[in-house]
């Protein structure tokens, strides 16, 4: 198999009529799935617990297993880190970076996506400067794609790609097109030495932030990839050897619809859970403060400690609270080693069902 150098963009790109009714459909969920994100008071609620999900997904793809306890346990203690847990909080880490990134300097550059790789692998590899990269068929370890390997070509192509994102007047296509080729286009070119994929992953949530088409990087396609995998790389591939664009940017639009509308459901089911708990609070307690109720949601694990840390009071008085909210069913204590913490379950099970 031969090296496959992609051709700049823009490319010739035909959009059918079905492309268009697809795209239709998966504009309106993304636009609900914004509004009804403007209904959380406090956005790290979600940055927070959507991010998480994403980062288990999208490490999932990669292989990096782990499950939703391991992964809010480690949010609140650190000590309960393990190398799974590491590499999916080097990417919600990554993915915060990449946004705050883009909010502050309002455009999409290659140093972000440089930064954003840095943060994920923990390095500063950059891009790829020796070659023999080559992907293979895990199942037959059979080569499925060469990238360009000469570092000339890859700074080349990047550039190009960076004026893209960034120069609207090179090609007049929807931004929800536009991101489908955005992502064949970085997965084509396989910029770096790791974690390719999961950084593709980012661009394409941060690039519908950077477009308006959300305030908030909460869109996540990777659960919708992880359960159509094996279509997702047989679909890339068809676009390098067939230019099949057509089926390509439909599956991206299918994933956008879809993903959108779960991820609304899930906003709107936090959204009900958090007015319960309120409503627990208000009722049967003297303690209810907004920072206690979004405490208890930005992280599904809580301890004494975090209560007491974010509410300024004493430990004392931390745990009166978890163990009164404990009675009322709003957490569970549970017992890990010699720690104690509070598990907000319920909204667990919201994570545990998934997104995508």
């Amino acid at each position: 198999m031969k090296e496959f150098i992609p051709n700049e963009l823009p490319l010739e790109i035909p959009i059918s009529e079905n492309i268009y009714k697809l795209l239709v459909t998966a504009s309106r969920a993304l636009s609900e799935l914004r509004g009804i994100a403007r209904t959380i008071p406090n956005r790290y609620i979600l940055i927070n617990a959507l991010a998480l999900q994403e980062a288990k997904d999208s490490s999932e793809i990669e292989n990096i297993i782990t499950t939703h306890d391991e992964l809010f346990l480690s949010q609140v203690d650190e000590g309960k880190l393990t190398q799974a847990t590491k590499e999916v909080q080097n990417y919600q880490s990554a993915l915060i970076k990449g946004f705050e990134l883009i909010k502050k300097d309002e455009i999409f550059k290659t140093s972000h996506i440089l930064a954003i790789q840095k943060r994920l692998e923990r390095n500063n590899a950059g891009f790829r400067r020796q070659s023999g990269t080559m992907l293979k068929n895990p199942a037959t370890n059979e080569i499925k794609h060469i990238p360009p390997q000469h570092y000339e070509d890859i700074v080349r192509l990047m550039s190009n790609l960076e004026q893209y994102i960034n120069d609207d007047s090179m090609q007049d296509l929807d931004p929800l097109i536009k991101m489908a080729i955005i992502h064949y286009q970085f997965e084509s070119i396989h910029p770096f030495y790791d974690g390719n994929g999961r950084s593709g992953r980012i661009i394409n949530v941060l690039y519908l932030v950077y477009k308006g088409l959300l305030d908030l990087p909460i869109l996540y396609l990777s659960g919708y990839i992880v359960r159509h995998k094996a279509e997702y790389y047989e679909l890339l591939q068809k676009v390098r050897d067939e230019n099949a664009w057509e089926e390509w940017i439909s599956y991206i639009l299918k994933g956008v619809e879809h993903t959108s509308n779960s991820t609304t459901a899930t906003i709107k089911a936090i959204q009900s859970l958090m007015q319960q708990t309120k409503d627990l609070l208000k009722t049967h307690t003297e303690f209810y403060t907004k920072d206690f109720l979004e405490t208890l949601f930005i992280h599904p694990y809580t301890r004494i400690e975090s209560i007491r840390d974010k509410l300024k009071i004493t430990r004392q008085t931390a745990s009166k609270y978890l163990k009164t909210c404990e009675e009322l069913k709003i957490v569970q204590c549970v017992k890990i080693g010699r720690n104690h913490y509070y598990v907000n379950e319920k909204l667990c099970e919201l994570f545990i069902k998934g997104i995508g």
